[in-house]
């Protein structure tokens, strides 16, 4: 893994300077203003730092599916924001080589708060009142049986279980736990500083999150644009269409279109068309394929086309057909973006087989909806790691527009490790 510092006038020009050095899979770990020093310093512009970082070829992480082929962007940021040039680079430190490297990883202490702090208040707690360890009889046996385990430290062990179990608690599946475990194993040195290995942890899960993909932006002229939003029934595809079409429209005054293909319930094709009037912008429903193709004609001046399907089980093959034809319509007329709409609330057995489902179709962003409906966030890495799809938005209300935001690994990472997201 590789950690690099980049200072530019604006964040998105130090951004744009790392994505030239190191590519564009890097992920944004923090971004902070530069202290002004000196009475001339008055006279200076800001300057920013943006804290990079980019996990090595043999440290990626496994993707089971279709993961769509995008240009990339700093986690939970603004995709519309451009950069150019920066004026000063810092030296580049390479993780996991001693416990001394992050002696300057000020980035990653900043991002996780008192994290450290409260997960060792938990371990001397554990050993103190000698809390029975939630960890499997397996992992314990393999532990005391391992030789090449046997060197490490009472801390170390202690912290290890405790990552174990709160990672289990947040309902993080057991294969991904044990992978961070045996990454932390690895690294376990005598003595090593307990803030390292809560570090190290950190940044593994944020790589392994990756960059948040939301909807590209696109010029007047370039479209239109397809947005396709699928995914089963009630898990909220018609209020998160209609949150970003706020966005789009208001904010960013694009030309956008609604169209449902959801024949199948009139409150929600009523529901769209009420958020359309709204925001005085048009609204189609789509009974065939020729309507659709016709849709693409009438709003070929339009940037983005937001289209909203009929949620359905994953084993209704009839239904999904319909769907798949609808967009393999718009995908020979126009780009296409397809967003797969899932609920954090959903048991993790059904997630997998909707996502599965799906992955047959085409291939897809991820956006979770109702995470202000649990407290258990662990579900997003878990499908984030089974389909290897990027997560675009999350979403925590019913309020249109303001219940969704661009997903944020950081938060995300550091709500599993037990701190306060």
């Amino acid at each position: 893994m590789i950690i690099k510092k980049y200072v530019g006038k604006t964040e998105s020009e130090a951004t744009q300077e790392a994505k030239k050095e190191l590519g564009q899979n890097i992920v944004v770990m923090n971004v902070r203003p530069l202290k002004k020093n000196g009475f001339l310093a008055l006279f200076q512009a800001q300057k920013i730092e943006v804290t990079v970082a980019l996990e090595e070829e043999t440290e990626r992480p496994v993707t089971r599916t279709l993961t769509p082929d995008r240009n990339s962007r700093p986690v939970g940021r603004n995709p519309l924001v451009e950069g150019s040039q920066v004026d000063t680079v810092k030296p580049v430190i390479k993780v996991n080589k001693s416990p001394d490297i992050i002696d300057e990883g000020s980035a990653i202490e900043e991002k996780l708060d008192n994290l450290s702090s409260l997960l060792e208040k938990n371990i001397k707690f554990s050993e103190k009142d000698d809390i029975k360890d939630k960890a499997s009889d397996t992992s314990k046996e393999a532990l005391k049986s391992d030789p090449a385990k046997s060197d490490i430290s009472d801390e170390a062990m202690s912290f290890i279980k405790l990552l174990y179990n709160t990672l289990i608690e947040n309902e993080v599946d057991e294969i991904y736990v044990n992978q961070l475990t045996d990454e932390v194993e690895k690294i376990s040195k005598p003595g090593m500083p307990f803030d390292f290995a809560l570090a190290n942890v950190y940044q593994k899960m944020v790589l392994k999150f990756g960059k948040s993909e939301p909807i590209e932006p696109i010029e007047h002229g370039q479209g239109p644009r397809a947005e396709i939003f699928i995914g089963p029934t009630g898990v909220g595809k018609t209020t998160t269409i209609a949150k970003l079409a706020s966005e789009l429209s208001v904010t960013q005054k694009k030309k956008v279109a609604l169209v449902t293909v959801d024949t199948y319930r009139i409150a929600a094709a009523e529901q769209l068309r009420t958020y359309a009037s709204i925001l005085e912008i048009p609204f189609r429903v789509i009974y065939s394929v020729e309507e659709m193709k016709q849709v693409a004609e009438d709003f070929k001046d339009y940037d983005y086309i937001m289209v909203d399907t009929a949620g359905h089980s994953q084993h209704n093959d009839e239904l999904k057909n319909d769907i798949e034809a609808y967009i393999r319509t718009l995908e020979d007329l126009m780009d296409c973006e397809n967003y797969l709409v899932l609920s954090a609330t959903t048991k993790y057995r059904d997630l997998i087989e909707i996502a599965d489902s799906y992955s047959e179709l085409v291939a897809y962003k991820l956006i979770f909806t109702k995470m202000d409906e649990t407290g258990a966030k662990g579900n997003l890495y878990n499908v984030r790691m089974h389909t290897g799809a990027p997560v675009a938005y999350i979403t925590n209300g019913q309020n249109v527009p303001d219940d969704i935001a661009i997903f944020d690994a950081q938060r995300i990472v550091k709500n599993l490790l037990g701190g306060k997201s």
